[in-house]
C-alpha cells in the first residue's frame, strides 16, 4: 500500500508538472557515460541528476529525448577536415585530455562527445521550435577550437549547434552566457568575426585573445566568492541582454566555480551557485516574451558537482530548490530500489534452477566428511553474486573502463573471510577488484557486522597523470568505484540483517575517502582524525596522505605522528547508528578533541 501511495504521488507530481507549462525538456543518452582514468570528470554526473529528479517525481525517464551522434557533415560546419582526421590518433586525445589513453578508450571519448554534440543540436532545434527551455545533460564543450581541442573538449558542441541553426534559416541574434569558471576561449575564437553571436563569459583568467567582434570577457582571478561573482553578473549581464536582444540563449551552467570543485580555484557556496543560476534563468524566461534557452552542464569536477545542477533544475521544475542527498545516499537509494526488484530465489540458486531441490552441495556438512562452504556469506550462490553486481551497475562500470568481459571468482575457503575477485578477462589476467569479507560478532561488541578484511580497487591498464597522483601504497590508479562498493556492502548488510560494515583503514587517505558515511568506532579516534583534518583538510588528498606517511605531521609534544589502525564502521542498523553518531558519542568526541594538536613539519616540507 505504501509503495502504491508513493507511486500515485509521483505520478501526480509528473502530471502536475506537465500541466504547469514549464516547457522544460531534457536530452540525454546512455552513451554520455564513459569514465576515463586520470580525468577528474564524474562519469555518473548526468545519471545522478536523473536519479534525483526522477525520485522527486520531477521527470520521467520515458520523457527523455534521446540524442543522435552529430554527423560528420555537421561537425564540418565548424571543425576542419584535418582536425577531424587527427582524432583517429591517440596523440591527439593525449593533448586534449592531458592523460594517455589507448586506442579503444580514445575512440570511445570521441564517440561520447559526438553524442553530446548531437544532444546540443537536438536541444537547439527543440528550443527554436517550442520557444522553451531544453537541458542537454552534457555538452558545454567550450574549449574546442576549429582546428584543435583542449581542456577535455574534443568538439565545440555550442558552435556546431549554432552553425546548423544558421544553415537552416535561423538568423536571429544569439547570446552565449558562459559561467563555467574556465574561459570559453574556443567558442569566442570560433565566432570572433561573427557579430550575430555574442559570447559572454565570466571566468578566472583569459585563455586567449579577447578582442573580438562581439564578446564580453571578464576575468576575476582566483578565490572568487559569492559577492564578487553575483555583483559582477548583476552589473554586466543585463546591459548585454538589452544590447544584443537575443532570439536564443545558450547557457553554460558549469559547476566548477563551487568551493569544493577538485579543479576550480573559486569559492562559491551552494547558495551562491543557485543564486547565479536563478538570476540567469529569470533574466531570460520571466519576461513578457520568454527567450528560447538551451542549458548545458559545462565543467564540474568531482563526485559532488551534480548536486549544484540538481538544486538549479529542481527549482526550474518545481519552483523551489530541493536539497539533494549526498552522493553516497543517492547511491544507496538507487541500490535499495534495485534490491526491491530482486527475487531472493535468484540470489541463492543457480541459473534456471528455482525449484529448491536439494543438491549435492546443499548436503555438504550434513553427510559425514569435511564441511565445505557453497554460499558466499552463507547466502549467495555464485550466480546470485554476479546478478547483484550486474544489477547494481558495478560490472557495467568496469566495461565502460575497457574491461569488456569482467570475470568473477569466489574463494570461500580463504581462511580469513571469504574473497570476491573480479578479473578483467576470463583467463584471470589483470585483477581489478579484490574484496575479502567476514561476518563477525567480535569486531563490534553487541553487534553482528560485515567485516572488510581487505579491499583492492585498481586499474592495472591505467597510468598516473597530472590529475591523479599516486596515493601512498598505490601501484595503479583506482577504478572510481568506492561509492558503489560501499553501496554493495550496505546492501549485503540489509539483505543479511547485519548491523553495519566494519573495517580498519590502512592509511589516512582510506579513512578520508570514507568520511561522509563512515565513523570511527571510538570517540577518541574520531577526535584525533578531526584534528588531522583541521591541519590537512585543505590539501589535495594525495599530498595530505603523503605528509602523514612520510612522518611530516607532529603532535603537540613534537613527536612524529604514526598512522595506526583506527577501526571504522558504516552503520546500517539504527542501534549502531546511535552508537557511533548519537549525542553521547558526540559529547565524548568534544571532550577528547581537547587532547589533540598537530602541526606540519615545514622543514621537511621544504626539502
Amino acid at each position: 500500500m505504501r509503495r502504491l501511495i508513493r507511486d500515485l504521488r509521483r505520478r501526480w507530481r509528473c502530471l502536475n508538472r506537465r500541466w504547469s507549462h514549464h516547457g522544460v525538456h531534457f536530452v540525454y543518452g546512455l552513451g554520455y557515460v564513459h569514465p576515463v582514468s586520470g580525468v577528474p570528470i564524474d562519469p555518473g554526473r548526468a545519471e545522478r541528476l536523473l536519479s534525483f529528479l526522477s525520485q522527486e517525481g520531477l521527470i520521467d525517464r520515458d520523457e527523455l529525448i534521446d540524442p543522435r551522434a552529430a554527423s560528420i557533415r555537421n561537425l564540418l560546419r565548424v571543425h576542419t577536415p584535418d582536425y577531424l582526421d587527427a582524432l583517429q590518433h591517440t596523440e591527439t586525445l593525449l593533448r586534449i585530455l592531458g592523460v594517455s589513453v589507448d586506442d579503444d578508450s580514445a575512440q570511445r571519448v570521441v564517440a561520447m562527445q559526438r553524442l553530446m554534440t548531437g544532444g546540443s543540436l537536438q536541444a537547439s532545434r527543440l528550443a527554436r521550435r517550442g520557444h522553451g527551455v531544453v537541458v542537454n545533460l552534457g555538452g558545454g564543450l567550450h574549449h574546442a577550437h576549429r582546428d584543435s581541442g583542449m581542456g577535455f573538449c574534443v568538439f565545440n558542441d555550442i558552435a556546431v549547434a549554432i552553425a546548423r541553426l544558421r544553415d537552416h534559416g535561423f538568423g536571429g541574434p544569439i547570446l552565449i552566457v558562459d559561467l563555467d569558471m574556465h574561459d570559453g576561449n574556443g567558442t569566442r575564437t570560433i565566432f570572433a568575426h561573427d557579430p550575430s553571436v555574442h559570447t559572454y563569459s565570466i571566468h578566472n583568467e583569459h585563455w586567449g585573445e579577447t578582442d573580438v567582434t562581439a564578446s564580453t570577457s571578464i576575468a576575476l582571478g582566483g578565490d572568487v566568492e559569492d559577492e564578487l561573482l553575483l555583483g559582477t553578473l548583476l552589473k554586466t549581464l543585463p546591459p548585454v541582454v538589452e544590447s544584443v536582444e537575443p532570439a536564443m540563449v545558450f547557457y553554460v551552467a558549469g559547476t566548477d566555480a563551487a568551493a569544493d570543485d577538485s579543479l576550480g580555484n573559486w569559492s562559491l557556496s551552494a547558495e551562491g551557485m543557485l543564486s547565479r543560476d536563478q538570476f540567469v534563468f529569470t533574466l531570460f524566461r520571466r519576461r513578457p516574451k520568454p527567450i528560447p534557452m538551451v542549458v548545458l552542464l559545462g565543467g564540474g569536477y568531482g563526485e559532488r558537482s551534480w548536486r549544484y545542477s540538481a538544486r538549479f533544475l529542481s527549482w526550474v521544475l518545481r519552483g523551489r530548490a530541493i536539497e539533494p542527498p549526498l552522493t553516497e545516499e543517492l547511491t544507496l537509494s538507487r541500490f535499495r530500489k534495485i534490491t526491491g526488484t530482486l527475487d531472493p530465489a535468484s540470489l541463492t540458486s543457480d541459473p534456471g534452477d528455482f525449484s529448491w531441490r536439494l543438491t549435492e552441495d546443499d548436503l555438504v556438512g550434513i553427510v559425514p566428511g569435511q564441511p565445505r562452504k557453497t554460499r558466499f556469506l552463507g547466502y549467495f550462490s555464485p550466480h546470485g553474486v554476479e546478478l547483484v553486481l550486474e544489477r547494481y551497475g558495478v560490472l557495467n562500470r568496469l566495461r565502460l573502463l575497457g574491461f569488456e568481459h569482467p570475470t568473477i571468482d569466489l574463494d570461500l575457503e580463504d581462511g580469513i573471510g571469504e574473497t570476491l575477485r573480479i578479473w578483467a578477462r576470463p583467463d584471470r589476467k589483470d585483477l581489478v577488484v579484490e574484496l575479502r569479507l567476514d561476518r563477525s560478532r567480535r569486531a563490534v561488541a553487541g553487534f553482528e557486522v560485515l567485516s572488510v578484511e581487505w579491499l583492492l580497487l585498481q586499474n592495472p591498464r591505467a597510468e598516473f597523470g597530472p590529475f591523479r597522483r599516486p596515493l601512498p601504497g598505490q601501484k595503479h590508479p583506482g577504478l572510481g568505484l568506492l561509492k558503489e562498493i560501499f553501496g554493495f556492502e550496505v546492501m549485503l548488510c540489509e539483505m543479511l540483517s547485519l548491523d553495519g560494515v566494519f573495517f580498519v583503514p590502512s592509511s589516512y587517505h582510506v579513512a578520508a575517502q570514507s568520511r561522509r558515511v563512515v565513523y570511527f568506532l571510538e570517540p577518541r579516534d574520531e577526535a584525533l582524525f578531526e584534528a588531522l583534518q583541521d591541519l590537512l583538510g585543505d590539501s589535495p588528498l594525495a599530498e595530505a596522505s603523503t605528509a602523514v606517511a612520510e612522518g611530516r605531521v607532529r603532535d603537540a609534544e613534537g613527536e612524529i605522528f604514526k598512522w595506526e589502525g583506527l577501526p571504522m564502521v558504516l552503520p546500517v542498523s539504527e542501534a549502531l547508528k546511535q552508537r557511533v553518531s548519537g549525542p553521547t558519542y558526540r559529547a565524548e568526541v568534544r571532550v577528547a578533541a581537547e587532547t589533540f594538536r598537530f602541526e606540519l613539519d615545514s622543514a621537511k616540507e621544504r626539502r
